[in-house]
């Protein structure tokens, strides 16, 4: 990493455990709980939370237990409580399938809701729930400018893409870097030997140019940095900062297996 990123990316610890970090100038908190914390913009952003993946599973016969999405929802509770934004941005793939709304335990459902009521909460379209979200909306001329669309049966608005400030927020993370992209898609986690034992974390990885975010979901796998898929999208060795308990755990790129 030069100097001029180093820079950039040295990390400010916050209080709570998060880091700070700036990306195209922006100020970026990286949460504990995985999610993306915009303090200038009022703005929570959280990635992949694919909910009702368990019960997608248990449709095919893989029996899980069918408690993913209520502790997605209960993570993502607890971040607006702490955090009050007044917009929520969730970066795609928030849905598992295209059947998962139907599937959703009516509580969950009608939090969903309660979470929504008295702020700006903004769907984006990935790969997983393109088709979920699709099949709920209906065209909003009469409800705004036309640029986007309401869901029917969900709180918010649903978007391809989103401009914050000088960021880019999009589900998938595009192969030439746009300045100021933030995305998820590819579930990073870092893996280091610690304590004479293997530890995989999900993470968070930027060069200060870009951010990948890690699944917010309580089901979902993960990618290694050192993939060329994650790997290959920086010029420059990034920064991972890996999710921990309390904390979230700058590491050097040598330092991860």
């Amino acid at each position: 990493m030069n100097a001029a990123l180093r820079e950039t990316l040295t990390p400010a610890r916050r209080a709570c455990g998060s880091l700070s970090v700036r990306v195209m100038g922006e100020v970026c908190v990286l949460r504990c709980s995985g999610a993306l914390w915009l303090p200038v913009h009022g703005t929570l952003v959280a990635g992949d939370l694919h909910l009702e993946k368990g019960s997608a599973y248990a449709a095919r016969g893989q029996m899980l237990p069918p408690y993913d999405s209520r502790a997605t929802l209960d993570r993502l509770e607890a971040e607006l409580a702490e955090l009050k934004p007044d917009r929520v941005v969730l970066l795609g793939d928030s849905f598992h399938d295209s059947r998962s709304i139907g599937r959703m335990a009516p509580d969950d459902r009608a939090r969903l809701d309660r979470l929504a009521e008295d702020r700006d909460w903004i769907w984006l379209e990935g790969n997983h729930d393109r088709d979920a979200l699709g099949a709920e909306r209906v065209n909003a001329a009469a409800f705004a400018a036309g640029d986007f669309e309401r869901l029917v049966g969900l709180p918010g608005r649903v978007v391809p893409e989103l401009s914050v400030g000088a960021l880019y927020l999009t589900h998938e993370p595009e192969t030439q870097a746009r300045p100021g992209e933030v995305a998820g898609h590819l579930h990073p986690c870092a893996r280091v030997v610690a304590h004479a034992r293997m530890v995989r974390r999900a993470c968070f990885v930027t060069d200060g140019r870009r951010l990948i975010l890690p699944a917010f979901g309580a089901f979902t796998g993960g990618l290694n940095v050192l993939d060329p898929a994650v790997a290959g999208l920086f010029a420059e060795r990034p920064m991972v900062a890996a999710l921990g308990r309390d904390r979230v755990h700058a590491l050097g790129w040598d330092s991860l297996v």
